[in-house]
């Protein structure tokens, strides 16, 4: 069965061959430009005996040679493993010891990080990215690409720390990402064929690999930066007449706090979506004196990506992040262990074509997360009567700082094993730039350890933008709840204006 996104891909090379399917940094790249570039570059990783079904990690911030070879690894059935571009030796370490990759591909600036990481495991081969630009097609036959996916093949693993801080790979394969892109399709009919969307997020998250996927699977043009720039995002919106974006909530506020955004013409911006926080009025108003409808929307990697809220809800409550798509569906589970009715607070349960079959290699925690066909998101919410998702709360632990997931629990352990700390407990802290950011809260022997110390253990440890940016010492054990848990409930609402009285440690 061909129901797979290489299947598409084929189609659109042959239906659509001049259409532009990526431009990365204003270099465009057609659909049978990549379908030829991508066979090219699978000949080249099957010569380098890298098998089907064999794991590859990736290690680079986003460009051409990135999109390509995720495609070319499609193609040849290898299991394409995006990491965080961010990622320090020891953290690459951790996701190998996970992935049991066979090869590792790094850009230039991570190439020795990559190889670091790599040397513990001699039978892993490293390639620098650049090697792919050499492999752009000029006059040469494309080769000829036998594999032919199976639906049920892994097309991706996204790695996440979850609550636990434990390192998990979110498998997506062909089916759940076709099934997803047809079924934002068959919503939004102007977000498919011709179509256009600025992707700004990174290809270590969902909001980078998966949307770059679900479109060209749909056959839209995709846009895709290296970072996020607001000034260089509004002029791509406005210079190619972007018709969808999709993003986190700070990187819309970040653009709306431009002087050139109120003279910005964003009429041909048709679907608009922010996630990982929630949409203030304010910035509802900003938006919509463009004419753009900001979505409010609700979803995490497990579940393939986020649905946003229909227009009954999008402009009376925004709030509110929609009711699934046409072949998802929400549920709150409540205490008593059983379906909750709507307007009680409970955890999110989602159920959909494109939830994950599960975690890489782990039963356990694939078990533990689906349950009767039900995925267990950690997070808390309620249903409004006409099935609309409010969120309320996490359940698992997560800082989601620039759109980055971080895990509280990955800071505190390593916060923990410093000399004169008792306690410790990190939770997100209000960001001008990025949303949110790591707060750490510790009691303990101050004449041992000071922010300082914190900080730079963590900097040691962790990639950068993990380190806590406020440091905070209590005089007093930290609050905690019957269960004996540390309360982080009674600690953010204490410091719910961290971000207005602290100062920050870097």
């Amino acid at each position: 069965m061909s129901f797979t996104v290489a299947s598409a891909l084929r189609w659109w090379a042959q239906e659509c061959p001049d259409r532009i399917a990526i431009s990365v940094e204003d270099k465009p790249l057609t659909y049978s430009e990549l379908w030829s570039w991508s066979a090219r570059l699978g000949q080249f990783l099957i010569d380098n005996n890298v098998q089907h079904g064999e794991r590859v990690i990736i290690l680079g911030a986003n460009s051409m040679e990135y999109a390509v070879l995720q495609v070319a690894l499609m193609r040849i059935g290898a299991v394409n493993c995006p990491v965080n571009f961010r990622s320090s030796a020891q953290e690459l370490s951790k996701s190998i010891s996970t992935l049991t990759p066979t090869h590792i591909f790094a850009d230039a600036e991570r190439l020795a990080v990559a190889q670091s990481a790599a040397s513990e495991g001699s039978a892993i081969k490293v390639f620098p990215l650049a090697e792919i630009a050499k492999l752009e097609p000029g006059n040469e036959d494309t080769p000829h690409i036998a594999h032919e996916p199976d639906p049920e093949d892994p097309l991706f693993i996204i790695g996440t720390s979850g609550s636990t801080g434990a390192p998990k790979g979110v498998v997506e394969n062909h089916r759940t990402v076709v099934a997803y892109s047809a079924e934002f399709v068959l919503m939004e009919p102007q977000c498919g064929s011709g179509a256009s969307i600025l992707v700004v997020g990174p290809f270590s998250s969902s909001s980078g690999t998966l949307v770059m996927f679900q479109f060209l699977t749909s056959g839209a043009t995709v846009y895709l930066e290296s970072q996020f720039r607001p000034a260089r995002a509004l002029e791509l919106l406005t210079k190619h007449k972007i018709t969808i974006f999709l993003a986190a909530t700070i990187f819309f506020e970040r653009i709306a706090a431009l002087e050139e955004f109120q003279t910005a013409d964003l009429s041909s911006l048709y679907f608009s979506q922010a996630g990982g926080a929630r949409v203030s009025t304010s910035l509802l108003a900003a938006w919509r004196a463009k004419g753009a409808i900001l979505r409010q929307a609700y979803g995490c990697t497990e579940a393939g990506g986020a649905w946003a809220a229909r227009n009954d809800v999008a402009l009376s409550s925004p709030e509110k992040a929609g009711r699934g798509g046409i072949f998802s569906r929400y549920a709150i589970l409540g205490d008593d262990g059983k379906f909750a009715p709507p307007g009680v607070t409970g955890e999110i349960l989602v159920q959909s074509a494109s939830v994950t079959p599960g975690y890489w290699n782990n039963p356990e925690a694939t078990a533990e997360a689906i349950m009767d066909g039900w995925l267990r998101t950690g997070d808390l919410g309620f249903i409004d009567e006409t099935g609309n998702i409010t969120f309320v709360d996490r359940l698992k632990d997560i800082i989601i700082s620039g759109g980055l997931n971080i895990s509280a629990k990955e800071i505190e352990d390593v916060i923990a094993e410093l000399d004169g700390v008792e306690e410790v407990a990190v939770i997100a802290a209000k960001h001008d730039n990025f949303g949110e950011t790591p707060l750490a809260i510790i009691y303990g022997d101050t004449q041992k350890v000071t922010a300082e110390i914190v900080t730079n253990a963590c900097l040691e440890h962790l990639a950068r933008f993990k380190a806590p940016r406020y440091v905070v010492f209590e005089d007093e054990h930290l609050p905690r709840v019957l269960s004996g848990k540390i309360s982080k409930p009674q600690l953010r609402e204490k410091y719910k204006d961290a971000h207005l009285k602290l100062t920050e440690t870097r």
